[in-house]
């Protein structure tokens, strides 16, 4: 059950919008009987409906003299034409406008290489190649794969990642779009993991390290508890709450435990769970969130993210991998 985000009418059988993302009654169900932000898309920016005529009366005697070539001339750029903006492009078309089951599928292809390379060769080129390390910054290509990689030793770790992705990630991509979604994922990632690395290295902690998507997850939560901070969410699938309320209070736990670690002599991190990661990728959310709040509200952002099939618990689960007492994100 779900509530009309035009009228507040209770629908036992909501409609999704998958222009929009926003639920419907049956009575506002079509675009356009809730003012749809995507029929402005319809204006054939392609020119698939563009006969091509005027080009062939431009030509004139000399397509005149042609006849019939002529016309079947303007038949064939016409098919051409509309089969290259109708095409469904292949594979890599699916993930058009898909950003987000893109980054989750790219998220278990890099688990299984881990579980591959950890298990079967070794884990010390394991933290090479996957692992952001304090003592290594110099790995570069482990700012992104970091982002990606996940603790081989537990599935708790990328399941709980997962599970936020596919659930909350649809939503911020509808409103900002797929390329903006996917830059703004792995550079609060990228960022999240960084600032707990240098956090750490201030601490002197040189063998820190870090993996996850924890960071990029929590930074799409900033974002939601910005545009729709009364959206109800079932933590654990079991426990119905606002959005506000889970996001501010894993922050406020993850800040005492920063806190706790950092007064132990730690560098922002428990139960080899890199806290101070969390916090980051969550201000950063918070701050995108705000700066969109536009963006959001023309693409029905703000005033119909809905809830559609995004409820879920949050994604902190699961012990550390091998990167060092740093933990996973």
């Amino acid at each position: 059950m779900a509530t009309c985000d035009v009228c507040g009418e209770y629908e036992n059988l909501p409609y999704q919008c998958k222009r929009c993302g926003q639920t419907f009654c049956a009575e506002h169900r079509l675009p356009e009987n809730h003012d749809c932000p995507g029929l402005a898309e319809w204006d054939d920016p392609g020119g698939v409906f563009d006969s091509g005529f005027d080009e062939s009366v431009e030509g004139g005697a000399g397509d005149a003299r042609t006849g019939g070539d002529a016309s079947a001339g303007v038949v064939d750029r016409v098919k051409q034409r509309v089969d290259r903006e109708t095409s469904t492009g292949g594979l890599i078309s699916y993930f058009r406008g898909n950003a987000t089951y893109a980054i989750l599928l790219a998220i278990w292809v890099t688990f299984l290489a881990q579980l591959v390379v950890f298990w079967g060769v070794s884990p010390a080129l394991h933290d090479q190649l996957f692992v952001l390390r304090a003592d290594e910054l110099g790995r570069v290509w482990t700012w992104v794969t970091s982002v990606l990689s996940h603790s081989p030793a537990s599935l708790y770790h990328i399941i709980g990642n997962s599970v936020v992705l596919f659930f909350f990630g649809p939503l911020v991509e509808r409103a900002v779009g797929s390329k903006r979604f996917a830059a703004f994922f792995f550079l609060s990632g990228m960022i999240a993991g960084l600032g707990h690395i240098l956090f750490a290295l201030g601490m002197g902690a040189t063998s820190t390290g870090v993996l996850g998507a924890s960071g990029a997850g929590f930074a799409i939560l900033g974002v939601l508890t910005v545009w729709r901070p009364n959206m109800q969410v079932l933590l654990f699938f079991v426990i119905p709450m606002k959005i506000k309320y889970l996001t501010w209070g894993i922050a406020l736990v993850s800040a005492v435990l920063v806190v706790q670690s950092v007064q132990a002599g730690g560098a922002g991190s428990a139960g080899n769970i890199a806290h101070l990661a969390h916090l980051i990728g969550f201000a950063i959310g918070l701050a995108f969130g705000k700066r969109n709040e536009g963006v959001a509200r023309s693409a029905g952002g703000m005033g119909g993210v809905s809830m559609g099939g995004a409820r879920g618990p949050r994604g902190p689960g699961g012990p550390g991998g091998p990167g060092g007492p740093g933990g996973r994100r």
